[in-house]
């Protein structure tokens, strides 16, 4: 990696430095590059490995530009060796120290993956040990150190010598637990955690004392995958340090907590909330990985089909009313409101959000932050801004039936109001606030319509094949009659690397939009059941959730299995 000092002022045909082609490929802003150069002065270390230590690049964009730059072939660890390569030749401390893997040796030359090829040192002492001429491909530091922790161990165990054995005992002295926590070794570990969790596309991080072992579990795609984990041994420095890095009290261990951690990860701005709960074992911990990089900001970019895209777009042109999105926990509600007030977000509108917590912050929309701690409460929040001539109001949740009261007072007084239930289907939202205590003709007068959602696995792109479904099988499904025609295609996957050998890459939404007209108002005001109000929707157009996953399972975007796992629905 190149030792850049400052940014080249040479003519035109002189070699583009390292931090001048990444500026070029659009990979790190020219900002960036400032402060690394000038960082780069104080340390003097490479450029590249400067770069994403400091988050302002990830390891996978710099590899081939490095490799490039270096005129040298760029290796992943899918080209590593799956046994070692001349053992007893080279000590294993000095791979380590070098970040050097031995990949294949022939009768005169052994190829090795580097880090940095352009280590002469290294190079030579390689050859002098070997007596062969080495020949050097880049692969990227992290991708080596797993290889040689795979190959050769020993990882483990210098992490706990590193904390002198202290690790495993109950550390009541709150200083010790402290300094335990800001040992070098615990805080590579917990970054390393983050850091491949967010390389990983990972919603969520669970990790979760028990009594003879710490798990690290992602969620990925909605689905949790277990990983290698810290030794047991580390569960009260691992823990503390993710407690001191959100800011938690690390001396209460009896009562939930919850904080949030902002970082900059592999150049990209990252928000972690976590959430301490007291188990049996110790406490068990959960960040949620907020990229706002990641979420799509409009409402066409969030898989609608065309006629439930519509009706979204003409429930929000509504001038006032109640707008509800239903759905379980981590079912992109949140997104789906943010998309549909980023469409709103014009200067004559005011729009104001109360939410608990603010996940994403949208220029030009003013978010309040629920803190029932000091009394600022949802209801008491919703009081006060309707005070703020707003146009437009989202509720992050409606909780109880003031919270609901306030909401409906400002929809009748002409406000939008926008808003999230917990229910398994669109017509459940009209139950649910009967059952809050909500008057029947206050939701007739109010309730423009209501949303219900959930997030399927999206096919992988790369690997994704269509077959022809028999059809005894889509009898059984009961699912023919949405396969007209004679074409039964549908979709599955093999797996690639691209995602993983899990045949998924992203979520695609399923939705279900209830508008309320006036046969289903008059089914409210009799109150009628949900399965009665779902049968007068489907009689009047309505798609079902289900329904519409397989109408995206045969356009190729998901699975049958998925959207039966999700929708349980037989």
């Amino acid at each position: 990696m190149q030792n850049d000092t400052e940014i080249s002022t040479a003519p035109a045909s002189a070699p583009l430095k390292l931090g001048e082609r990444l500026v070029q490929a659009g990979k790190l802003q020219p900002v960036d590059l400032d402060r690394a150069l000038r960082t780069q002065q104080e340390t003097e270390g490479l450029l590249g490995f400067l770069l994403v230590r400091l988050g302002m690049i990830s390891e996978r964009d710099l590899g081939p530009i490095l490799a490039e730059h270096l005129g040298v072939r760029l290796v992943t660890k899918t080209g590593f060796p799956e046994f070692v390569v001349m053992e007893d030749a080279i000590p294993v401390p000095f791979l380590k120290h070098s970040k050097i893997l031995p990949l294949e040796e022939t009768d005169d030359t052994l190829t090795v993956a580097m880090a940095c090829p352009q280590d002469e040192f290294s190079r030579n002492a390689l050859a002098l040990a070997t007596g062969r001429k080495i020949d050097v491909v880049l692969a990227m530091p992290s991708e080596i150190e797993a290889a040689l922790e795979r190959l050769y161990g020993g990882k483990r165990d210098e992490l706990i010598e590193d904390l002198g054995g202290a690790a495993g005992s109950e550390a009541d002295d709150l200083q010790r637990l402290k300094d335990m926590a800001s040992e070098a070794p615990v805080i590579r570990l917990v970054n390393l955690i983050i850091t491949r969790a967010v390389d990983s596309r990972v919603s969520d991080i669970h990790i979760e004392p028990f009594m003879n072992s710490l798990k690290v579990r992602y969620r990925i795609d909605g689905v949790l995958h277990e990983v290698e984990s810290p030794p047991a041994k580390l569960t009260a420095a691992v823990i503390s340090r993710v407690k001191i890095m959100s800011k938690l009290n690390i001396a209460e261990r009896r009562l939930p907590q919850d904080g949030r951690i902002q970082l900059r990860v592999q150049g990209k701005e990252i928000d972690l909330r976590v959430s301490t709960v007291p188990t049996l074992h110790g406490e068990s911990v959960v960040m949620r990985i907020l990229d706002k990089g990641s979420v799509e900001m409009s409402l066409d970019a969030l898989d609608f089909a065309p006629d439930t895209l519509a009706g979204m777009k003409e429930l929000l042109d509504k001038p006032n009313g109640i707008l509800l999105v239903t759905g379980p926990t981590g079912s992109g509600k949140t997104t789906t409101l943010y998309a549909g007030l980023t469409g709103l977000n014009r200067p004559e509108n005011k729009i104001l959000t109360v939410e608990d917590p603010v996940e994403y912050q949208l220029e030009g929309i003013n978010q309040i932050h629920v803190k029932a701690e000091i009394g600022l409460t949802f209801a008491n929040a919703l009081r006060a801004i309707v005070r703020q001539d707003p146009d437009i109001i989202m509720i992050g949740e409606m909780r109880d039936l003031e919270t609901a009261q306030i909401a409906i007072q400002s929809a009748l007084t002409g406000h939008l109001v926008l808003s999230t239930l917990h229910t398994n289907d669109a017509p459940s939202g009209v139950t649910r606030l009967l059952d809050m205590g909500v008057e029947d003709y206050l939701i007739t007068s109010t309730v423009n319509g209501i949303l219900a959602q959930r997030l399927v696995r999206r096919l992988c792109g790369h690997c994704k094949q269509p077959y022809q479904a028999l059809p005894e099988s889509l009898r059984e499904m009961g699912i023919d009659h949405l396969l007209t025609g004679t074409d039964h295609t549908l979709w599955h996957s093999t797996g690639c690397d691209e995602c993983g050998h899990t045949g998924f890459r992203g979520r695609v939404g399923i939705h279900e939009l209830l508008t309320l007209t006036d046969p289903l108002r008059r089914l409210v005001l009799d109150r009628a059941d949900a399965g009665v109000l779902q049968a007068k929707a489907r009689e009047l157009g309505m798609r079902t959730m289900y329904e519409d996953g397989i109408l995206k399972a045969a356009l190729g975007l998901t699975t049958v299995e998925e959207v039966l796992r999700v929708t349980r629905e037989e």
